[in-house]
């Protein structure tokens, strides 16, 4: 993929600092450290190395990354080291794709109450889907499948919602057999949005009683317990959107489609359309009408605004297991349903997966590049001013 002609840290360059004394009250320091790991990323403020070819000689410096996980830059290694793990627990099946959104009016609450509220989002959403495939009128199984958590829409705007992958099928209540899905079809969206409904409700009302909640500026009159007992019910009044997305083939689609999920930000660098000295453009997607591409423009202030409020708390997973995929589970049923579906194990699929990623291709003579040497931020300074010393001089 083509280096992208504009980046975030650009804007952070041109306007993190006025944007950080304007907001500086409201950031909390997990915003402020993204900001500014995300401007050094890749430069010699980080430090770096020395590379050399094996073949000419040729040598280069490459700077350090920042490795942030809201860093547009520093994802993909992270990703296909993550993928690489996922091969190991694919199945022979269909898999499934659905999203559990929450409604607007949660929105400011659950960004005033983010560990909780997001963790209770995972909790909700997992609970439904192991529920209604344990149900003998649908499923009758016991699933495993992982969660992904987004916080953003399209345009930066705050939009909460999990995206989990499932197989089609699962363990009988017995685990003496593997019970299939329909292969267009994996659970009714209309009964698991009533039932993700109900599950998240019930958990505010929970952590609302364990005194888990603040309340804050326009959620503030919630922390009467009659008012917040009636904001409840405003939401039993509203459809809960459970969104299921066509089913996409077998495991040799699943890393490919979950690529394109999972270690994702809030905008990636090749979004960017262009940047000026007041203002930002990006395109955009708009999903109401048929994914139609738009462009929009945003102030510098504003650009950088939409995106911190994106910075997870730290500590927060943004990608979780449940069922037969937990943690504490996968070891014993994974190679269970392995061999109810008859399917070769890890071990004997070495071949076809995946190696370390290639070394750096020389840009003389497309040898290897070799690291030779570690550098400090100080080093690679006086290198490059040793550089441009024999430049001028010559």
């Amino acid at each position: 993929m083509t280096r992208p002609p504009w980046e975030v840290a650009d804007v952070i360059g041109r306007a993190g600092s006025r944007f950080i004394e304007r907001y500086l009250q409201s950031l909390t320091w997990a915003q402020l450290k993204v900001l500014r790991a995300i401007e050094r990323c890749r430069t010699a403020a980080l430090g770096g190395h020395r590379d050399q070819c094996v073949r000419c000689g040729h040598q280069a410096i490459s700077y350090n990354s920042c490795r942030n996980r809201h860093c547009p830059k520093c994802q993909t290694n992270a990703r296909e080291k993550w993928l690489r793990a996922r091969q190991q627990e694919l199945l022979p099946v269909n898999y499934y794709h659905l999203v559990f959104s929450v409604p607007h009016a949660l929105v400011p609450l659950i960004w005033q109450n983010q560990k909780t509220l997001f963790a209770l989002l995972f909790e909700a959403s997992a609970a439904t889907l192991l529920e209604v495939a344990a149900n003998p009128k649908h499923l009758g199984a016991e699933i495993g499948f992982l969660g992904i958590l987004h916080t953003w829409g399209q345009t930066l705007q705050r939009h909460p919602h999990i995206h989990c992958v499932v197989p089609g099928g699962g363990l009988s209540p017995d685990h003496a057999r593997w019970i299939s899905s329909s292969a267009h079809f994996f659970l009714p969206v209309r009964v698991l949005s009533r039932v993700f409904r109900g599950k998240f409700v019930a958990g505010l009302r929970r952590v609302f009683g364990q005194h888990q909640l603040g309340f804050y500026g326009e959620c503030q009159s919630l922390a009467e317990e009659k008012a917040f007992a009636a904001f409840l019910r405003t939401l039993f009044r509203q459809d809960w959107v459970v969104y299921a997305k066509t089913p996409f083939g077998g495991p040799e689609h699943v890393l490919q489609y979950l690529a394109r999920y999972t270690h994702r930000v809030a905008i990636s660098n090749h979004r960017l359309l262009s940047i000026d000295d007041s203002s930002v453009t990006f395109q955009w997607k708009d999903y109401a009408h048929h994914s139609k591409c738009r462009m929009m423009t945003l102030t510098h202030e504003e650009f950088l605004r939409r995106f911190v409020q994106h910075v997870l708390p730290k500590g927060l997973p943004r990608i979780r297991y449940f069922g037969w995929l937990a943690n504490r589970r996968r070891q014993e049923l994974l190679p269970l349903c392995r061999a109810l579906l008859g399917a070769i194990s890890p071990a004997n699929v070495s071949a076809t997966t995946p190696h370390e990623p290639a070394l750096p291709q020389c840009p003389r003579c497309g040898g290897a590049m070799q690291v030779i040497e570690r550098l400090t931020a100080k080093q690679i300074l006086r290198e490059e001013q040793r550089q441009v010393y024999a430049v001028d001089s010559s």
